[in-house]
């Protein structure tokens, strides 16, 4: 390295060159000149070759990750950009102030023991750590960082996803206890399998009871698509009983009540309390609202719709998740042990043949 881009500072040597048009300072953080030409030489050779990359990349911090994170989620719109949020802020009270680059796979092994010593569930911490990888791709697609400054992230094996249900006389023990203004929507989720999210926001514009159906529009929903579900006549006598409570009640104070579910004509946010109290009360605590939401799905597979249409009416998107909440009771195992007990009496008791059979096998074999 004849002319070598150094340039000696104090005691300290520092590399001082034009790569790629754009000009660089950086110290070797040495004393020794041949130590510092061959550290200059090895820096340059990576700056020629990955560019701009390895220049921003000593720069980048965890900050900076977050903040493109929180803003890619804003921009293409994704509802849960408050989850995506409380993961950062999570994240942060550990990789707050460090560099990216310095951010290593036993760093995120170290992360997950710190959460899992605080008893967060492996559900919750791989969201957490699909957060951090997600903030290195946008890095890396941005071409602030390259794959290999990427860490590695091992998944945690997460617990079974829940499978509780009701049965009907559970659910009408829990649906007499409710709240009046809880009732409609606790008989909307358990007939058509909706969210709580999209039962709770429906306005009146979006139902037509006069043909009896409810609508969702798109945007609105978990997958950003629209859909339709006819109601029964049971929940469309309900929703009727309700619309005409809205009008006495929009008469009364004098202003449109949008809302098809409200207290009063107040929007209902949550009934959490409510909800436990009536689980508590019907013999059931521990009950989750989202359990109606399993329930509609495993009844209407059971009453014989095609899940294309189920599928359709309670908003899953791909099959997967939807056989997850498609759960097998004992009240079904009974019911299928009684069909097939049906099934051998129709087929002349086949159940008892083979044991007349069995027998006269063991008489022929005896002496």
């Amino acid at each position: 390295m004849g002319n070598a881009p150094l340039r000696k500072r104090g005691r300290i040597w520092h590399i001082e060159a034009t790569i790629r048009g754009r000009r660089i300072r950086e110290s070797c953080e040495t004393e020794d000149r041949a130590h510092a030409i061959a550290l200059a030489r090895q820096r340059i050779a990576e700056l020629e070759q990955t560019g701009p990359v390895a220049l921003r990349a000593p720069k980048l911090t965890f900050e900076q990750l977050a903040a493109d994170f929180i803003r890619d989620y804003e921009i293409n719109g994704r509802r849960s950009v408050g989850k995506a949020k409380k993961s950062v802020e999570k994240l942060a009270e550990v990789f707050a102030g460090w560099k990216a680059i310095n951010i290593t796979a036993a760093d995120v092994r170290g992360y997950v023991e710190k959460r899992q010593e605080q008893k967060f569930s492996n559900a919750t911490i791989n969201r957490e750590l699909a957060a951090l990888r997600r903030m290195f791709k946008l890095a890396v697609r941005a071409k602030i960082l390259t794959p290999s400054q990427v860490p590695s992230f091992e998944i945690l094996q997460e617990a079974p996803p829940r499978s509780g249900f009701f049965e009907p006389e559970m659910f009408r023990s829990v649906h007499r206890y409710l709240r009046p203004e809880v009732k409609p929507i606790a008989l909307f989720a358990y007939e058509l399998g909706w969210r709580l999210r999209e039962i709770i926001t429906l306005q009146w514009r979006q139902l037509n009871l006069d043909e009896g159906y409810a609508r969702l529009d798109p945007g609105t929903t978990k997958n950003r698509e629209g859909r339709i579900a006819y109601l029964s006549p049971a929940l469309l006598a309900v929703l009727k009983s309700q619309a005409a409570a809205t009008k006495e009640l929009e008469r009364a104070k004098g202003k449109i009540i949008p809302w098809v579910f409200h207290r009063q004509g107040s929007r209902i946010l949550r009934f959490n309390a409510s909800w436990r109290t009536a689980c508590r009360n019907a013999g059931v605590p521990g009950m989750l609202f989202h359990d109606l939401r399993r329930t509609a799905v495993r009844n209407m597979v059971r009453a014989g719709i095609p899940e294309r249409v189920a599928m359709q009416i309670s908003g899953h998107k791909t099959r997967s998740v939807f056989e997850r909440y498609n759960i097998v009771s004992e009240g079904d195992l009974r019911e299928a042990a009684h069909r097939l007990a049906s099934y051998g009496q129709s087929n002349g008791t086949a159940a008892a043949q083979v044991v007349h059979l069995g027998r006269t096998a063991t008489h022929q074999r005896s002496p």
